[in-house]
């Protein structure tokens, strides 16, 4: 009878022990098998050994991405090959995760789920690297050929002649996006490898309209012509006949601003040789000062002034200052203001 239950559990033992092997021998055989359900990077590897595993990731994950990722703004295009970004995925690493996800549990939960074909259902994320120096050197290109500071209108009285340069919007690309696009192309299988370069535009400081009101009246004298030009809002608006300093006390040229107004002005007479007796004296108005009716300073105690020497006008005979009638003089006082630019040629 003793003999008999020693059979039935030798027996037993050994069934226990062949079906022990059979499983590890399974298991052993799936040591480098992913186990369905398993996607690296979107895509599926579940079911394939190792070796098959890094082929379907060569094949289906470093073919697109070994495409150039394109920057195009209108016709231009500044293109950034993955060699030159270094773009790298570590294949091996990600199939090994793989199947180390795919080991875990024990032996009979391995075995049970090999043999009735259950899924391990687990979605692992690929790490693609990139060189971050090559992407932001591209986006240096990029804003070296595109960017372009805004320009603000101006006005030159260079000649006599009242020439604008007219204000220019500027652009600016918009460097942060795009770094962060190139990145992102360079590092999918499935999107577009073409970036659209998007820039803001950079409004000028000074606009064209700003112009006329920075420059309500302008001066222009013309000594050579003994005319004197009045511009309003950057157009002509009146000539005048005037006289100019002779020489050896010429008129000083240059681009100057009407500094003072003055009606019925006191003659500071100049501390000069010219002057005679009267050197450093303060006349008021009355017969014995010749500025007359209005005065305009302008530069160093030369100015724009009345004359009561009418014959005077259309020559240079001045001290340094410029004449005009009486009439014409008050005319301009009127139509000037302190500030105004007086440009003399």
């Amino acid at each position: 009878m003793r003999s008999k239950s020693f059979i039935a559990i030798a027996v037993a033992l050994i069934v226990v022990l062949g079906a022990a092997g059979a499983v590890y021998a399974y298991d052993s055989s799936r040591d480098d098998l992913i186990a369905k359900g398993v996607t690296i990077g979107g895509i599926d590897v579940g079911g394939l050994r190792a070796g098959a595993a890094r082929e379907r990731l060569r094949a289906e994950l470093l073919l697109p991405l070994a495409k150039p990722v394109v920057a195009r703004f209108k016709h231009r295009a500044y293109t950034l090959t993955p060699k030159a970004a270094g773009v790298g995925v570590d294949i091996d690493r990600a199939v090994s995760e793989a199947i180390a996800r795919s080991r875990q549990g024990g032996i009979i939960d391995r075995t049970v789920r090999g043999l009735t074909g259950g899924r391990l259902d687990e979605a692992m994320k690929v790490s693609i690297s990139y060189d971050h120096d090559a992407v932001a050197h591209v986006v240096s290109r990029v804003r070296k050929a595109l960017d372009r500071p805004p320009r603000d209108a101006a006005v030159s009285f260079d000649g006599g002649q009242i020439s604008r340069t007219a204000a220019q919007t500027g652009m600016q690309v918009v460097a942060g996006r795009l770094e962060r696009d190139l990145a992102r192309k360079l590092t999918s299988r499935t999107a577009s490898r073409l970036v659209r370069v998007h820039t803001r535009s950079l409004a000028p400081k000074v606009t064209d309209a700003d112009l006329g009101q920075r420059y309500p009246s302008v001066i222009i004298v013309n000594r050579g012509a003994f005319t004197l030009h009045l511009y309003k809002d950057l157009q002509p608006e009146k000539d005048y006949r005037v006289a100019v300093g002779m020489a050896g006390l010429e008129t000083p040229q240059g681009l100057y601003t009407i500094q003072d107004k003055q009606t019925n002005p006191y003659w500071h007479v100049p501390d000069s040789a010219w002057a005679g007796d009267l050197a450093g004296k303060v006349i008021p108005p009355g017969p014995d000062n010749p500025i007359k009716a209005r005065w305009m300073g302008i530069y160093n105690g030369a100015g724009i002034h009345g004359t009561s020497d009418i014959g005077s006008l259309g020559s240079a005979a001045s001290h340094g200052c410029i004449r005009m009638a009486i009439p014409d003089v008050e005319d301009l006082f009127d139509r000037v203001s302190v500030g105004t630019p007086v440009y003399i040629l």
